[in-house]
């Protein structure tokens, strides 16, 4: 940041950096929304995420967040407690549920297996995963097509198997409204092998 920039300025826009898809531009126009917002509105905003965050818990089940000891899917007795897919973290919870087409549950790992990263099995939510399996027909892997993404998902798959539980994973392919000729190679390999009879 430059130098004739004032010592608040540059202190929050440093913490508004610090969140995840803030550039410095975008989080000097924050600094300076913040800086110049009436002082009350400022203790309101940072009041609100601070009690947002001191009342969230890890569902008792799913390990999805939410503010009670067993969160609202978890609680649904509409929704299929026999088929669990798997995702890597809360905010993929929103993404599947926006789509309005799965009725099963689900079960975040906060996190994916990361050697280089220093990040093994304990320190993601597979044992409470495990432990969910005895009364399921399904889990599905719904895990990124990165290297992590897959390290994990066929590491829990070969652990799940042996419990006789069946293990699906999401295709991956075109998206809708694509050009074949923008598509990366590993993306078209994908929709190849994922291609479904019409």
């Amino acid at each position: 940041m430059a130098e004739y920039n004032s010592q608040p300025l540059i202190t929050a826009a440093q913490e508004f950096a610090k969140l995840p898809g803030i550039g410095l531009k975008t989080a000097q126009r924050l600094a300076y929304y913040i800086l110049n917002a009436p002082e009350e509105e400022v203790e309101q905003f940072a009041s609100g995420i601070l009690r947002a965050r001191r009342s969230m818990k890890l569902c008792s089940v799913c390990q999805n967040i939410c503010n009670t000891d067993k969160c609202d899917i978890c609680s649904d007795s509409r929704r299929n407690h026999k088929v669990i897919c798997v995702v890597e973290s809360p905010k993929d919870v929103s993404a599947i549920e926006r789509s309005g087409g799965f009725d099963g549950v689900y079960h975040v790992l906060h996190g994916l297996l990361s050697p280089m990263n220093s990040i093994g099995p304990q320190q993601l939510k597979i044992k409470e995963l495990m432990a969910r399996l005895s009364d399921t027909d399904e889990v599905i892997m719904a895990t990124s097509p990165t290297i992590e993404g897959e390290a994990t998902a066929t590491y829990l798959s070969r652990m799940i198997k042996q419990l006789g539980v069946k293990v699906t994973r999401l295709a991956y392919g075109l998206p809708a409204g694509a050009s074949l000729e923008y598509a990366d190679d590993v993306t078209l390999q994908r929709a190849l092998e994922n291609r479904n009879e019409i």
